[in-house]
């Protein structure tokens, strides 16, 4: 997706959204985050119930649809570096790994 496009989905949803603003606030700087380290660091920070909650705000059925699958930062994420190139993403994400889920960043790793 553009930065355009997302722009106008963020508008959209902003627009007309009815709930609490600190959960709008989260799922827009999950999305534009999400644009820099991709959709799975994404599923690696945060919990699969936080996930689905942001993404109905967004009104996006799943992250794939608007995100790239790993960003450029992805490296930077000490979660991401953990489970790069082997076979325990999906582990990783339903919480079998432990260890795993962490929202950590490094400048420059």
């Amino acid at each position: 997706m553009s930065d355009e496009e997302l722009l106008r989905l963020v508008d959209r949803v902003v627009d007309q959204y009815d709930g609490n603003l600190d959960e709008l606030e989260s799922a827009v700087g999950m999305l534009m985050l999400g644009r820099y380290y991709g959709w799975r660091v994404l599923l690696l920070v945060h919990s699969p119930n936080t996930v689905r909650k942001y993404q109905k705000i967004l009104g996006l059925k799943s992250l794939k649809e608007v995100l790239p699958e790993v960003g450029r930062l992805a490296h930077r994420s000490d979660a991401w570096r953990l489970v790069e190139g082997t076979r325990n993403f999906w582990k990783a994400v339903r919480g079998q790994l432990g260890g795993v889920r962490s929202p950590r960043v490094d400048k420059s790793p």
